[in-house]
C-alpha cells in the first residue's frame, strides 16, 4: 500500500496540478436545504474537476448539519471520488487520545478518506491516532486563514532559539518533530503571506495545505511564491467557493490549475536565476569533486541503520586514507567556525575525531571528545581532553541526519557543565537535524547540504539525472537517515 504522501505526490505528478478542490455545500448555494442537495452539489463538482484536481477536500460540517442523512451523503460523495485522487476530510478534529482514536477510525475506517485536518491544541497524543499509519495523513492547523487567527496563533511563547516567538511557529516545529512517518502537513492560510513565508523557512520539506485563496482574499501568486518548496512543489492550494459559485466550474478549475502551473514555472526560473552555481567557491567545488572521486559518497541501494533503503551512502570515515582530502575538508570548516563563539571543539566519535584533529591543527583550536563508553579503569573519564565547566564548545561531526547522535553527545557535555550553541558538519543530509537542534536553541552549520552536492554532481555529469532525482525524492520522503 502506498503511503499518503506517495499517493499525493503521484497524483500531483500525473496532473501537474497543485489544486485541491474544496467540497463545501453552503446552504445558500443549494436549490433546497437537504442532504440530497448537498450530495448532488458535491458530485457535480467532482465530475467537473476530477481531471485537474490533485485532491478533494470535503468539509464535514456541511454534511453533519443534516444528521444521519448527511453522513450517508458524505460517504457517497467520498466513494464517488476516483481512487487515485487523495481525499482530505476537513474536520479539524482535536480531542483527548481515546476520542481522537475514535475520530481517526471514523475518518479512515468508516469514511475511507486518505487524510484529515486536525487541531494541535491538545498535543501530540491527541494527534498520534491520525498519523501513526503512514497510509493516512494529517494536516495540522498552524496559521489559519480567518481574521481572528492572530488572537491565539500569534501569542508569544518561548521559541526554538530561546527567544519569544509566535505560537504558530512553535506548532510548525513541533509538527516537524512528530513527522517520523512523513505524513504530517500544515494548514497555513494564504491570507497571511509573511507568516506563510516564515513557516516555509522553518519547515522546508513539509506539505502545506493553503486555504484562503479567492473568496477569503488570499493572493494565489503570493501564496505560491511564499509556500512552495525549493523543488517547486509541497503545497496544495485549496479553492472552494471561487469554483463552486462560478458560472462554469470546470473552466474555472482548469484556469486555476493552469495559473498555478504558470506561477510554479516562474518560481523555478527565479530559483535557478538566484543561484546559478549553488557551490560557487572553486575550493568547495574541488572538495565536492574529491569526495565523489575518493568513494566517500556512493550510489546504489544501501540499507541504513534505520532499516531504510537509500540510493546514496556517505562514508566520511574514508577521509583518513586521503590526507590531502582530510586537510581540505578540515579547512572548509574554518569559515563556519569563525562565526561561532566557543572555547574549544567537541568531536563526536568516531568519524569526526580525525576531522576535529585536522581542524585543531589548522585553526589552533583545543578540542575534546565525549566517549561512547565510559572507561572502567584509570580516570574513568566520560570526556577526554582538558576543559572547564561553564565553557562553551562547538560540536564537530561529519554528517547531520536526524540529530539523534548529537543529542546523546549534548547530554554528556551538559552533564559536566559545558554549553553548546552550535553544531558544524561537513554534510547536512536535510533529514530534520536542523529543525530538531533549533528546537533546543542550537544552530546547525553545514559546509554542504546534500541537495547542493547532488545538484553539483548532476551538473558535472558525475551522476545521471535519474540518480539525482532518486536521491532528491529520498530526501523529500524521509526524515530519518
Amino acid at each position: 500500500m502506498k503511503t499518503f504522501i506517495e499517493k499525493l505526490e503521484t497524483r500531483v505528478a500525473i496532473t501537474d496540478s497543485l489544486l485541491c478542490v474544496g467540497l463545501d455545500p453552503h446552504p445558500q448555494d443549494l436549490p433546497e436545504d437537504t442532504a440530497q442537495a448537498a450530495q448532488d452539489f458535491s458530485l457535480r463538482l467532482i465530475e467537473a474537476c476530477a481531471d485537474v484536481a490533485s485532491a478533494f477536500k470535503p468539509n464535514i460540517a456541511f454534511f453533519e448539519r443534516y444528521g444521519a442523512e448527511g453522513w450517508i451523503a458524505l460517504k457517497k460523495v467520498i466513494q464517488s471520488i476516483p481512487k487515485d485522487i487523495p481525499v482530505i476530510l476537513d474536520a479539524k478534529r482535536g480531542d483527548i487520545a481515546s476520542s481522537a482514536q475514535a475520530y481517526a477510525s471514523a475518518a479512515f475506517d468508516a469514511l475511507l478518506v486518505d487524510a484529515i485536518t486536525a487541531n494541535p491544541y491538545l498535543g501530540s497524543d491527541a494527534l498520534q491516532p491520525f498519523y501513526e499509519n503512514p497510509a493516512h495523513g494529517v494536516f495540522v492547523l498552524c496559521k489559519t486563514s480567518n481574521p481572528a487567527a492572530r488572537e491565539i496563533q500569534d501569542l508569544q511563547v518561548l521559541g526554538h532559539s530561546g527567544q519569544p516567538a509566535p505560537l504558530y511557529q512553535k506548532v510548525a516545529l513541533l509538527a516537524q518533530s512528530w513527522n517520523n512517518n512523513n505524513n504530517i502537513g500544515l494548514v497555513v492560510g494564504a491570507t497571511y503571506p509573511q507568516d506563510l513565508k516564515r513557516i516555509r523557512e522553518l519547515v522546508p520539506s513539509m506539505w502545506l495545505l493553503i486555504p484562503g485563496v479567492g473568496a477569503q482574499g488570499g493572493d494565489l501568486e503570493s501564496a505560491l511564491h511564499n509556500g512552495l518548496r525549493e523543488d517547486g512543489s509541497g503545497v496544495l492550494i485549496n479553492v472552494s467557493r471561487s469554483i463552486s459559485r462560478s458560472a462554469h466550474p470546470r473552466q474555472t478549475a482548469q484556469a486555476l490549475a493552469e495559473q498555478i502551473r504558470s506561477i510554479r514555472q516562474q518560481f523555478r526560473s527565479i530559483s535557478i536565476a538566484k543561484s546559478p552555481s549553488p557551490i560557487a567557491s572553486s575550493a568547495l567545488q574541488d572538495l565536492a569533486d574529491q569526495l565523489f572521486d575518493s568513494g566517500c559518497v556512493k550510489f546504489g541501494q544501501f540499507t541504513l541503520k534505520s532499516g531504510l533503503i537509500s540510493p546514496i551512502y556517505i562514508d566520511l570515515r574514508r577521509l583518513i586514507s586521503y590526507p590531502r582530502l582530510l586537510n581540505q575538508a578540515a579547512a572548509a570548516y574554518l569559515p563556519l567556525l569563525s562565526h561561532c563563539t566557543f572555547h574549544r571543539l567537541a568531536a563526536l566519535p568516531y568519524a569526526a575525531l580525525p576531522i576535529a584533529a585536522a581542524i585543531s591543527l589548522l585553526g589552533d583550536y583545543p578540542w575534546i571528545y565525549p566517549r561512547r563508553e565510559v572507561k572502567e579503569y584509570g580516570t574513568k573519564a566520560e570526556i577526554e581532553g582538558e576543559f572547564h565547566p561553564g565553557e562553551t564548545v562547538v560540536l564537530i561531526d561529519d554528517l547531520a541526519t536526524t540529530g539523534g547522535s548529537k543529542f546523546e553527545a549534548l547530554d554528556k557535555l551538559s552533564s559536566v557543565g559545558l554549553k553548546v550553541k552550535d553544531v558544524v558538519v561537513l554534510i547536512d543530509r536535510q533529514s530534520g537535524a536542523a529543525e530538531a537542534l533549533a528546537e533546543k536553541g542550537i544552530q546547525l552549520h553545514g559546509v554542504f547540504t546534500l541537495n547542493q552536492l547532488i545538484d553539483y554532481w548532476e551538473s558535472n555529469a558525475k551522476i545521471s539525472p535519474e540518480m539525482a532525482e532518486s536521491v532528491r525524492q529520498f530526501i523529500r520522503h524521509t526524515t530519518t537517515g
